[in-house]
Order: C-alpha cells, then structure tokens, then sequence
C-alpha cells in the first residue's frame, strides 16, 4: 500500500469526493438538511439529560458529523449525541457530586476526551472485539434501566416540583410525595407536551414531534408569557460557535477514576451501536465499511466533541435511518447536518432560552422511551432464552438501585459471569448409534437410539484448554464411576479446535485416570492441529496411535473387536 492509500483509508472523504456524481448531490443535501432538522431538538433534550448548557448538544452534533463525514466509512451514518451516551455522562456527574454548571460541561467534556481517546486506543489495538464483552441481553436490560432512571428525574420539572434521593426508587417516592405542591400551569404545559410529542409519534410517525413541540413551546412561552405564570424556562442560550478547549484537568484527575468507568462505559455502549448500524447500511446498498476505522471515526468525533466543549456522541439510530430515506449517499450529507447545526447556533441559539423546562422534559421522556426501551427485545429475550432476560432484568434493577454507571459494571460483570460459566461448562454429552446406521448422535435428544454395551461415546464441544479442562476429566470419572462393566470411552474430539498446555496436561491425566481404571481411551476425528499438540507433548504417543481413528463407528468396532466377549452394560 503506497503513501497515497494510506492517507485515503485514513481519510476515507478523500475517496469519496475523487469519484461523486453530481447526480448524488440533491439527495446528499435534502438528508443532511433534514437530519438536521430532526437532532438539533433532541440535541437539546440530550444535553439536559447530561445537565450541560443547551448549546454544548449542538457543539457536540456539529462537530461530530462534520469530523464523521470526514472520517466515517458509513455513507448513511449519522453521528452524535444520544441518549444512552447522556445517561452515563449524567451518572457521572452525580457520582462526583459537581453542582457548578461550568464545571459539570468540563467535566462531561472531560470524559468525551477520554472516550475518544480510549477508542483510537482500540483501533491501534485492533482490539474493538473487547465491545463483545458487553452482551446484548446486557445493554438492553441497561438501557431499559437507564431511560426509567432518566424519566424519573425528569418528572419534576413537569411538575415544577424538587425530589430527594441517593436511588430511582427514592426519587419517584419522593416526587409521589409533592402531589400536592405542583404548579398548575407547569403541569399543564407538561402533560400536553408529552401528549403532542407522543401522539405525533403515534399518529403522524413521519412528522418530526421533537421538531414540532420546540418550535409550539417557544411559541406558547411567548404568547402565554409562561415565564411570568412561574413555569420555569431553560434560560440564556448564547448565539456562537464552539470553541476549542481543553477540559478541566484539575477535576479530571480528582475524579480519575470516575472518568475510566465512565470512558470504558461509553466505548462499550458507543462501539456496540456504531459497528452494528454501520454493517446494517453497508449490507443494505451493497458496499463495505472498515470496522477499524469506524472505531477511528468515532473516536476521533468524541475527541473533537470534548475539545469544543461537547458530549459523548455515537450512531443514531432514528437520524441515520432518516439520513438513508432522504437519500443520504456519501459523508456529505453528514457534513450538511453539521453546517446547518452551526448556523443554528449562529443564528437561532438564543430563541431556545425561552424554551419551558416541561417541554424539554416531554422531548427527554420522548427519547429515552423511545429510543432506549426495547419492549419487544425483552419479550425476544424471555421467549427465546429465559437465562437472558433475567440477566436483563438484574441489569435494570442494578441501574435503578446503584445508577447508570453502577449498572454498567454490573451488566459487564453478568456478562463476564456468563462468559465464565459458558467456558467453564462446555457441553459433553453422551453420543447413541442411530439404527442400522454408523451416525451416532446424543443420546438425550434420541433417547430410541442404541447404546453400545461395554462402550460410552462422548463428544466435547469446544476448545481443551485451561479453562475446560477439568470438566473434562470429571465427565471422564463420572462415566467411569457409574458405568458397571465399562471397557473404553470413545472421545469424539470433532468439536474440539484449540488444546493449550493445560488441555495437553490434562488429557494425559484422563489417559492414566482410563488406564488405572482398566479402561482404553480412543480419540476419534482429532483435528491435526490438535493432534500436533498432543503429540508434541507426548500424550499422543501414550494414547496410541492405534487408539486413534478417523470415525466413531471406526474406533467403537475397533473397542468391541479388543474386547472378547464383550460386557453388558445397563442402559
């Protein structure tokens, strides 16, 4: 690869932009405009879920899409904040205890530097399989745990109450107990917020609700004058564009361990989503997207977006979908969205001061419950595999109880308690001829195949290394200690690809466990790679070669014809 490919992977617009058609253009420009219409609202709502000034959402929407289009491989991908991503930056927040405004932006700036950087780490690495850690039954359950946690503290300010609390739960019993101190007037503007918002959605999905119910709750703020009927605004929103600057350090290091889990957390979640999304668009219009340079992408984006003041940003799902149906061809519709939020900021800023604080609480509860509860992946989950759903389950009451971050790590721990378990238990189960025929199959899936007396035929699914070894030897003992009249043990090693030192070990202590027992051991289908392990380390040689085969019909017929007469063995 020469110099100029180089650049070209690591910039892959320069790519793009050698070979566009100008018929690309109208499409280009109508999805980036359009994209932009739709995530500059809930651009708005993503920063009061992180408790950050409203105009560092459409810093960091700006820079995001503008960087992604540069960098990004995706030519419908459309990058920026989401909800998610502000649940855990809002954890954060308040695992720290910050209170001052500006402090609270540097430090969420703070740890969307760190995220980005943690993601270039990866991509150097080529190490964005550790994303896999977080299972999918995980970030649902999360996710679902996180958008009740959001909605919850959003409730006071439809109501125009205050709540205490060191935990969701306590927070809704203690907003159950301001019934009777709610302002009329806030109430009000927040129930036909949530009203327009969801109703919208449900009645005219293709009307942007969040769009909508900006746009008539400035208007009412200004015809009703809510302001002075003591409905609380969101207050001065700054005409400007971002500015380049680095993050409190200072706080950064006094929080430097919030900052990991935090940073950790947002790779986890970011990685997950970018990666899925970026493949699912790429098989539906018949190109390729590089995984590693997503993860340089988005790391770059969340780079960009703490240095210019901003939030975590990731893939959204609901603006790249609406980027593909207007006719999203290359990163320049990206680009578009990204203009078109800075001339907002340039332009419109200071129109959302007089913005009601309940209906940007209606436009959070909106995307959060939309965009982050998975009812119907829930019920996938408990219909297909009930163990699943209640690791769901454990993760959403994990991140009501101990918060966002918290239910983070619980949900990596019950993903690396699955891994472990899974690992430590491979499946060996016992094989049964099928009539009149040489396939031998398991034995409790077809209870009316044949056992054959004096010999038991076991297949180990997965690799023999440190981690399964010894379920192999205890299945071995357990088979020797509860057949009667047993004179070999067929291991069908089909399944088994990898064999490490402790695996090699460990077979040459199942070898003298079947000898001091007076049972043969044979190996049937060995994979050569296996078999050159075992042979270097000399457990083949004890095995023997003649106990060895090709086939399990091959190495039962050989048992039986070693054994004369053959034993009965109680089925």
């Amino acid at each position: 690869m020469n110099a100029g490919q180089r650049v070209a992977r690591l910039v892959p617009m320069l790519g793009w932009i050698r070979t566009y058609d100008r018929s690309w253009l109208r499409g280009d420009l109508i999805a980036g405009v359009t994209v932009a219409a739709l995530i500059v609202p809930k651009n708005l709502g993503y920063a009061g879920i992180a408790g950050i000034p409203l105009q560092n959402g459409l810093y960091a929407a700006a820079a995001a899409a503008i960087i992604y289009g540069i960098f990004g491989t995706s030519r419908q991908i459309s990058m920026g904040p989401s909800s998610g991503l502000a649940a855990v930056a809002a954890s954060a927040v308040l695992v720290v205890g910050l209170t001052d405004e500006g402090d609270i932006a540097s430090f969420v700036a703070g740890i969307t530097l760190a995220s980005g950087v943690l993601f270039l780490l990866l991509a150097v690495l080529k190490a964005g399989w550790i994303a896999q850690f977080l299972s999918r039954a995980v970030v649902t359950g999360f996710l679902f745990g996180a958008a009740i946690d959001v909605v919850i503290g959003e409730l006071p300010k439809l109501t125009g109450t205050s709540t205490t609390g060191t935990n969701s739960f306590q927070e809704l019993w203690s907003w159950f107990g301001t019934f009777g101190e709610w302002n009329t007037v806030t109430a009000i503007v927040g129930v036909i917020s949530l009203i327009v918002v969801f109703g919208l959605r449900r009645i005219a999905p293709q009307v942007p609700g969040a769009l909508v119910l900006v746009v008539g709750g400035l208007l009412a703020s200004w015809i009703f004058q809510l302001g002075d009927l003591g409905v609380a605004l969101v207050g001065d929103v700054p005409r400007g564009l971002p500015s380049f600057a680095v993050p409190n350090l200072g706080i950064m290091w006094d929080h430097a361990g919030t900052v990991a889990i935090a940073a950790i957390a947002l790779v986890l979640i970011g990685f997950s989503q970018t990666a899925g999304d970026a493949r699912a668009f790429a098989a539906k219009h018949r190109y390729q997207v590089d995984i590693d340079q997503e993860s340089v992408a988005q790391g770059l984006a969340n780079t960009g977006a703490g240095l210019f003041q901003g939030m975590p940003v990731s893939t959204s799902l609901s603006a790249s979908s609406l980027n593909d149906h207007s006719g999203a061809r290359t990163g320049l519709a990206s680009l578009t969205s990204g203009v078109m939020v800075l001339l907002t900021l340039l332009v419109l800023a200071p129109l959302f001061s007089a913005l009601p604080k309940p209906v940007l609480a209606a436009l959070i509860i909106e995307a959060v419950v939309m965009g982050m509860i998975n009812i119907p992946e829930m019920r996938r989950l408990a219909r297909v595999q009930p163990f699943d759903f209640w690791i769901a389950i454990a993760a959403i009451v994990g991140t009501l109880a101990f918060g966002v971050l918290a239910g983070v790590l619980i949900g990596i721990g019950l993903s690396l308690l699955w891994l472990i378990g899974v690992a430590t238990h491979p499946h060996i189960p016992v094989l049964a001829r099928k009539a009149r025929t040489d396939v031998f199959r398991e034995l409790s899936e077809h209870p009316d195949d044949e056992l054959t007396p004096g010999v038991v035929v076991i297949r180990m699914d997965g690799g023999l290394f440190f981690a399964t070894s010894d379920a192999l030897e205890d299945r071995v003992r357990e088979l020797i200690h509860s057949h009667d009249g047993l004179s070999g043990i067929v291991l069908d090693c089909a399944g088994i690809n990898f064999i490490d030192s402790q695996g090699c070990a460990k077979m040459g202590d199942v070898v003298t466990l079947a000898e001091d027992s007076g049972i043969t051991l044979r190996l049937a289908r060995l994979k050569a790679n296996v078999s050159a392990t075992l042979k270097r380390d000399g457990v083949l040689e004890r095995i023997g070669v003649g106990n060895v085969h090709g086939n399990i019909a091959t190495a039962v017929q050989a048992q039986l014809e070693a054994t004369d007469p053959p034993p009965e063995q109680d089925r």
